[in-house]
């Protein structure tokens, strides 16, 4: 297709990939003088309804996703038997170039991408659609390092039915395990998981299940864990393998329940990691330099159950985890040299009860705090109420005041944090307060009919919604530019930052009038009697009115506007003259089939005499002479 211009107005310069479904190349706008991104669909396939359609609806979920992270779509269409998108071009590389060019990459690499694309696919999980096909040949890297998210190809709406018959849509490696189970009942959560996966891959250099063929790859994601990052990367951070663990739980119920979620983990992991965590150069890395040793690495923090072996003299606590508080008996200091002065009182008495009473001393102090006074408030995170009550009866310590505040990222009926907090040193029978999730915040619709469009934008905003797709329709009851409905309805409870979309008036039906053949003139006095605006479009066409008379009108006769609306003319230049056919001495069918041919219509005159004769004796637009297209030649018949 190279060299070719779609619809007249794309240039096709150079291709860039090809996939399953389309063909992506390079073009010119000519229109517009742009440089874009040009989806074809491969041929084939546009004789499929379906393929068609899934194609298409991508350029519907997307467009509806302004979002600086998400590839732009800027135009649908057709052109013969090609169907295209033009979307953004973006002038870099994808996050597949990048990992077969560098292998693995830092853990701060690793987020940098991850959490624009998270962004990007939160917007779309709060518009109510989901991707189903992360994986990283969809993850754009553009020159200047703005990270985009393409192909939305597989798109569907979260509430969407499908009537899938078994067909898996996605890449074997990235799904998750309920899209191989149970297609069509695929949310949010599928595009966490393949997130997962990507993350581990960015970290390792390789995908986490690998095998001969799919159906073994699909097994392994079916039936075993993804193993910890660390395993291949020693040194890693625990908290990456939290993260990477957490998106990629085969219980999807484990998993964040959509993308933004997930970002707010990666911003906690990032948060928690030190630079030398941040920065850390996996060996897996091939074109990056790597450090020296120990500024490149760090250990992974051990279990707080975990025995520390001995300290060594003069270590100091490896980290915060793992200090210890060890106090042992100072030794008797040397006696002091006798020396021959004057006689002295005897002190031997008294020195014996002070070394006494400091060794009872130092031994109830190190009785007190090492002894079963104090101890460790267990890890409750992410543990149900009662899990976390009996945590802490175990660890011989009561449960305090609980308090529930809502999360989008933690469970309902879990722990979001205590106080003290894990880890916190604190007395036996001393209690812990909780705070227990309560799920997502939830906000009713407000009721929005009758308001005007920003003002009912503005009510959402200020009840945590976000305002979406606009619709318009005709009503009789609501004034144009206001709220006619809303979905979901008033009072639904949603989640809070769910879109709402708008049904607005387009004000009372008008009944446009036929001003067909008539002067411009007489044609907007009429229009503007019904309420209407009035265009005149500057090109012309032939038609059977007399030149400068209306010719067509948009809406056309019959049809409905709202009052205000526009109706545009398009003037006559005339009836268009072509040549009779010569039929005279033809017979009377062959006749009026070649005039109808030509393009007019035909009359019969038959008379008395012609009721037995079959041959054209006379026409009344002689042969070789033009008439109006359209216009009727009457043939005698004798």
């Amino acid at each position: 297709m190279v060299g070719q211009v779609l619809d007249g107005r794309y240039r096709v310069d150079a291709r860039i990939a090809v996939g399953g479904m389309a063909t992506v190349y390079r073009a010119l706008d000519t229109r517009l003088d742009r440089v874009l991104a040009l989806k074809v669909m491969h041929p084939a396939l546009s004789a499929d309804a379906v393929f068609v359609d899934r194609f298409i609806r991508e350029a519907k979920s997307v467009a509806r996703l302004a979002h600086p992270n998400v590839v732009q779509v800027f135009d649908q269409g057709a052109d013969g038997s090609y169907v295209y998108l033009a979307m953004e071009y973006i002038a870099g590389c994808t996050l597949r170039d990048v990992l077969r060019e560098r292998g693995a990459l830092q853990p701060r690499a690793a987020l940098d991408i991850l959490e624009p694309v998270l962004a990007a696919l939160g917007a779309a999980h709060r518009a109510g659609f989901v991707h189903r096909d992360m994986k990283p040949e969809n993850v754009l890297i553009g020159d200047d390092g703005r990270v985009k998210v393409a192909d939305f190809g597989l798109v569907r709406s979260v509430d969407t039915v499908t009537s899938t018959t078994g067909a898996v849509l996605g890449t074997v490696s990235y799904l998750a395990p309920e899209q191989m189970e149970h297609p069509a009942a695929a949310d949010a959560r599928v595009d966490v998981y393949a997130c997962g996966v990507v993350l581990y891959e960015m970290l390792t250099g390789d995908r986490p299940h690998d095998g001969d063929s799919p159906a073994v790859v699909l097994y392994k994601h079916l039936h075993d864990d993804v193993p910890p990052p660390s395993a291949v990367v020693p040194g890693l951070a625990y908290p990456i393998d939290e993260l990477v663990a957490s998106a990629t739980a085969r219980n999807p119920d484990v998993r964040p329940y959509d993308a933004v979620a997930l970002l707010a983990h990666a911003r906690e992991t990032r948060a928690a990691l030190s630079p030398d965590q941040l920065d850390a150069m996996p060996p897996q890395a091939l074109a990056a330099e790597r450090g020296t040793a120990d500024d490149r690495t760090s250990v992974i923090p051990r279990s707080l159950t975990v025995r520390q072996p001995p300290a060594v003299p003069g270590d100091e606590p490896r980290d915060g985890y793992h200090r210890t508080s060890r106090l042992e008996s100072p030794a008797p200091p040397p006696p002091a040299p006798r020396r021959a002065r004057g006689r002295r009182a005897p002190r031997g008495p008294l020195v014996i009860v002070a070394a006494v009473l400091l060794v009872l001393g130092c031994g109830a102090g190190v009785w007190y705090i090492n002894s079963g006074q104090f101890t460790q408030v267990p890890p409750l995170l992410g543990k149900t109420e009662a899990q976390a009550r009996d945590r802490l009866e175990q660890a011989g310590l009561d449960t305090g005041a609980v308090g529930r505040a809502y999360s989008d990222t933690v469970k309902r009926g879990t722990v979001i944090s205590s106080d003290p907090g894990t880890g916190a040193r604190i007395r036996q029978n001393d209690s812990v307060k909780l705070v227990i999730s309560s799920g997502p915040r939830t906000v009713a619709v407000p009721a929005l009919q009758g308001y005007p469009l920003a003002k009912a934008r503005t009510e959402l905003k200020n009840s945590g919604l976000q305002p979406g797709m606009v619709t318009r329709e005709f009503s009789d009851d609501v004034t144009r530019g206001s709220v006619v409905s809303s979905d979901p309805g008033d009072g639904t409870k949603v989640r809070s930052g769910s879109a709402v979309a708008l049904v607005v008036s387009k004000g009372s039906p008008v009944d446009v009038p036929d001003v067909s053949g008539e002067s411009p003139a007489d044609a907007r006095a009429a229009l503007e009697e019904s309420g209407l605006r009035v265009r005149i479009d500057s090109a012309r066409v032939n038609s059977e009115f007399d030149a400068g008379q209306v010719a067509r009108q948009s809406p056309a006769e019959g049809g409905q506007a709202a009052e205000g609306d526009t109706v545009t003319l398009t003037l006559s230049k005339g009836p268009e003259m072509i040549e009779v056919p010569d039929v005279v001495g033809a017979g009377a069918s062959d006749a009026t089939a070649r005039l109808e041919a030509a393009g007019f219509s035909v009359e019969e005159d038959r008379g008395l005499l012609g009721l037995f004769g079959d041959t054209v004796k006379k026409q009344s637009v002689k042969g070789g002479k033009t008439a109006p297209k359209g216009s009727t030649i009457t043939i005698t018949i004798r």
